[in-house]
C-alpha cells in the first residue's frame, strides 16, 4: 500500500521540490541584492569623503539606497524568523507546530 502511495504522490512531491528550489533561489537573489546595496552605500560614503559628490547629492542617494535596503529586510524578516522556529521545533504564532518538511515513514 505504501509503495502505491509513493508512486502516486511522487509527481506532486517533485513539483513541490521544484517550487521550493525556485523559492530558495529567489531568497538568495534577494540576499545578494542587499549585499549589492550595502556595497553601493560604502562607495557613496567614499565619494562623499573624497569630495566627488556634494552633501545634498549624498543625502538623496543615501535615502534612496536605505529605503530600498529597508524594504528588502522587511520582506526577509518573517522568513528568517520562520526558519528559526522550524529549526527549534517550536510552534508558529498561529499555534500550529511547524513541520520540518520531512514526511515520516510508516514502514516497519
Amino acid at each position: 500500500m505504501f509503495i502505491i502511495d509513493d508512486v502516486l504522490l511522487s509527481p506532486i512531491k517533485g513539483i513541490l521540490w521544484v517550487f521550493q528550489e525556485i523559492h530558495d533561489a529567489a531568497r538568495e537573489d534577494q540576499a545578494g541584492e542587499g549585499d549589492r546595496i550595502t556595497g553601493q552605500l560604502s562607495e557613496l560614503y567614499m565619494k562623499l569623503e573624497t569630495g566627488q559628490i556634494t552633501e545634498a547629492e549624498f543625502d538623496a542617494q543615501e535615502k534612496t539606497l536605505l529605503d530600498h535596503l529597508d524594504r528588502i529586510q522587511e520582506t526577509a524578516a518573517p522568513i528568517v524568523s520562520e526558519k528559526k522556529l522550524k529549526k527549534a521545533g517550536k510552534k508558529a504564532p498561529g499555534g500550529k507546530k511547524l513541520s520540518t518538511g520531512r514526511a515520516r515513514s510508516k514502514r516497519g
